[in-house]
């Protein structure tokens, strides 16, 4: 059943980015329609450094860093991103497509919290040859000791069609979906080792020559992985996720935006993420972009902050 959900979710994948009748998105200038033009490939490499603790008693780091290649169509577009992974952490958060969360529960492990319902990640040494440490997550890690791992992260494939254009009075429109594949290592804390799959809305809308407005939400189902000592599942829950934000061109090159960002909790009794996103986005020519931005949390299941910058290149 899960390999036939699999190429069910590949195939609307693939057909909901290349349905043309002729991101979810970091950089608000890619929730507009690519103009008519020959350039109709992009690549991407938009590296991104976040530092939290995510929720626990411990402090990680990630960096991020994504290489990407996008095909336009006059009716949305289709990527296929294929990221470097830098985790410093001890397991307790890994990288759930590409954003970083909470994956162990929190009773027992001292990180506040409402507490949850199994004592995943502790150590707890009462006395000479008592051992009751238990593995973080995936890993094999006790709570508090992070390691510095690097490889590949988890490849994701995602689509996007325009059902509605905009005119008037009326905002642009666009459905999303997206499939990660697993191909990080979950045992290093680079990824879960499972599949996802992820479905959208995209709504945007320019007002006058200068202000853009735009919503995004969705649902992510989050593949379950085991734990490292072989207990059974993290229990890891689905997931919704939504933003809200505005953007302005300060020329016809420059756009600097602003929004909010949540996204629910993948363990029970812990807090959602929630960030603002400060992001700019300059158009040195027709074939080059540069954008960057800076995230600050403002919930104990978010990083502190997060920053990245990078550059797009379409032929």
């Amino acid at each position: 059943m899960q390999r036939w959900m699999v190429l069910w979710m590949m195939v609307l994948v693939i057909v909901v980015g290349f349905c043309d009748n002729e991101g979810i998105a970091a950089d608000p200038t890619d929730k507009r329609p690519q103009q008519a033009t020959e350039r109709n490939w992009q690549i991407s490499f938009t590296p991104s450094y976040s530092h939290g603790n995510f929720g626990t008693n411990t402090t990680s780091e990630f960096i991020y860093a994504p290489f990407s290649i996008r095909r336009f169509f006059s009716k949305g577009d289709i990527s296929l991103v294929i990221p470097s992974v830098t985790a410093i952490t001890d397991g307790r958060t890994t990288v759930v497509g590409n954003t970083a969360f909470r994956v162990d529960d929190n009773s027992g492990s001292g990180s506040g919290g409402s507490g949850g319902s199994d004592d995943n990640c502790r150590t707890d040494n009462s006395g000479p040859g008592n051992n009751n440490d238990v593995p973080c997550g995936t890993t094999t890690r006790i709570a508090g000791q992070k390691v510095t791992t690097t490889g590949i992260g988890d490849v994701i494939l995602r689509g996007r069609y325009y059902l509605v254009e905009e005119q008037d009075y009326m905002p642009l429109i666009a459905v999303t979906a997206r499939l990660k594949f697993p191909t990080a290592n979950a045992s290093q804390g680079l990824g879960t080792g499972e599949f996802d799959h992820g479905y959208g809305v995209e709504v945007s809308k320019l007002i006058g020559a200068s202000w853009l407005v735009f919503f995004d939400g969705g649902y992510n189902f989050i593949g379950d992985p085991d734990r490292a000592d072989g207990s059974g599942t993290l229990g890891l829950r689905n997931q919704y996720w939504y933003d809200v934000g505005a953007g302005y061109y300060v020329t016809k090159d420059l756009l600097t935006s602003v929004y909010f960002e949540e996204y629910r909790a993948l363990r029970p009794g812990l807090p959602n993420a929630r960030d603002v996103f400060f992001s700019s986005n300059y158009r040195l020519s027709a074939a080059w972009r540069l954008n960057g931005g800076v995230a600050v949390g403002l919930s104990n299941g978010a990083p502190d902050y997060v920053v990245s910058i990078g550059t797009s290149y379409r032929f």
